[in-house]
Formats: C-alpha cells, structure tokens, sequence
C-alpha cells in the first residue's frame, strides 16, 4: 500500500510534464484496462459481452474497450479517494456517473433543455414575425445553429447577425464579404482542432476573444440605439452572457458525479436564449414597421 501511494504522489507531480491526462496516466488504471480487455473484449468473451450489451449503448457506440476504460476509472477514482489525493481527470474529462449511454448526463440534459427552448422560440419567431422583415432569414438561421452546433459556430453567428444588424442592411455586400470571412474562420479552426490537433487552451482562447468580440459589438450597437424600447433586453443578454461564461472556466470534479461547470453553464443559459429571442422578435418587428413606413413616403 506505502508503494502504491508513493507511485501516486510521483504521478501527481509529473502531471505537468506528460501528455495526457493524471487518470489515464495511472499505472493502476492502464494495468487494469489492459486486464479487462485481454479478460473480456476477445474470442468468446466478447461474444459475450455483445450479447449483454443493452442495444442503445451498441447505438450509442459503447465498445468493450469502453466499457473496460469506464470501469477501471472508477477503480482508480476509489483508489485515489482512498489515499486522500484529489479526483483525477481522465483522457481530459472528469469522470462522470453514466446514465444509459450518456457519460455526462447533466450536460446531455441541458443541451436538450437549450435545443427545446431554441425549437419553441423559433416557433414563436416565425408565428410572429413576418417573412418580409429585413432580419428575418438572418434570425431564423441563428435559431438553427442554436445549441446544436459547437459553441465557436454560435458566437461567429451572433457577430455576423450583429454585422447585419449594423451595416449589412445598408451595404450587402459588405455583410456578404464578412460572412465568407467568418466561414473561413470557422473552417481553419474545426480543420486544427479535428485534424491536427485538440488543443484545449486554443480552443478556450479562441472563444473568448470571439466572445468579447460579440459583446463589445453588441454594446456598441446598444449604445448607439439606446432609444429603442427592447434594447435593455440585448444588454440584459450580452451582460449576462459574459458572467455566466465565467462559469466555464470554473474547473471542479462534478457535484454527484454528475453536475459539473459546463453542465451548469448550460442549464443557466436556457433563460438567456430566450431572451434574447424575445430581443429579437422586437426588433425584427421595428424594423418591419419602419421599412412600411418609408414605403409608405416614398
């Protein structure tokens, strides 16, 4: 056991200087996954294990590999608690009670309570609000991208529905130009990530400068039509938006085994979004009513 933790504490130090994660770095946790595959993930074993396997973890994509990986991380998770040393992080990721075939049950919660809350407002935008407003196909295409896609295609959105907002209904060619820009943004940084590398801290980086990017344009833009009626709601967004971001780069072992930073970020922007779609609706409709009424001088 004195060996044992000894090991512990050195792997504890060297965190800093090996790749990976401290968990899955754990010679415990890499001799008991390489076990429980040898033990069960060939030949018959498997066999047997496919067999009882429920067939939403086979759909979810759940192999015995996994299965062996989320089992030995609890046995070294216990191991830890056990010599008084923190909770580990495992291939970058807390560990997380699984629920059906869902590894962060909270956070899997939230996005569909987010992707719902999207849905309903969507509706009610295109209820309310006429095809023929001026932001209305820019808005109902931010809807879409809501929640469903990563957060970076949802903030580069946001200032291009901002550009729209501000000078593209002047000048579409200029908002057209700052599309493609974006786009190419949006491609180089998904290429980095997906084919060269997952860097953790560049992705973190990237969207909090687009993020602040987002709020000052949207202040500046608040500023400047402060006699607008539903302007308090897109300060109200962008303010509240900014805070609860700080939640993200909270970093804690889950509450439960379940609640974690991110999962909590995403419960508390449900109300957010509508908000903001609320903004949205109105200023759509303003701007309907003052397109009529130059038609109407004209």
């Amino acid at each position: 056991m004195a060996g044992r933790t000894a090991r512990l504490v050195l792997l504890a130090g060297a965190a800093a200087l090996a790749s990976g994660s401290q968990g899955d770095r754990e010679p415990v946790y890499r001799d008991c996954v390489l076990r429980c595959e040898e033990r069960n993930c060939s030949g018959g074993a498997l066999k047997h294990f496919r067999s009882r396997q429920p067939i939403y973890m086979s759909l979810a994509g759940w192999t015995c590999r996994d299965d062996c990986k989320y089992e030995c991380m609890w046995v070294t998770v216990g191991l830890y608690l056990q010599e008084g040393h923190k909770v580990p992080q495992f291939h970058g990721k807390w560990p997380f009670s699984r629920f059906l075939c869902f590894q962060e049950p909270a956070s899997a919660v939230a996005s569909f309570l987010n992707g719902l809350a999207s849905l309903v407002m969507l509706c009610r935008y295109r209820t309310s609000v006429p095809a023929s407003s001026p932001m209305y196909p820019t808005c109902v295409a931010f809807a879409w991208k809501m929640d469903y896609f990563c957060a970076s295609t949802v903030i580069l959105h946001s200032i291009y529905l901002c550009c729209v907002r501000t000078v593209g209904l002047q000048r579409p060619a200029v908002a057209s130009a700052f599309r493609a820009l974006l786009l190419l943004m949006l491609t180089a940084h998904v290429s980095y990530l997906s084919l060269i590398r997952f860097d953790y801290g560049y992705n973190m980086a990237a969207n909090v400068a687009i993020g602040l990017l987002n709020a000052a344009w949207w202040l500046a833009w608040c500023l400047r039509n402060q006699r607008l009626p539903h302007v308090h709601k897109c300060v109200a967004v962008v303010l509240l938006l900014q805070g609860l971001s700080l939640l993200e780069l909270l970093d804690f072992p889950p509450l439960f085994w379940v609640l974690d930073a991110h999962a909590i970020w995403h419960i508390s922007t449900i109300p957010v979004h509508v908000l903001f779609f609320s903004f949205l609706e109105d200023d759509s409709l303003y701007l309907l009513k003052e397109s009529e009424a130059k038609v109407k001088l004209d």
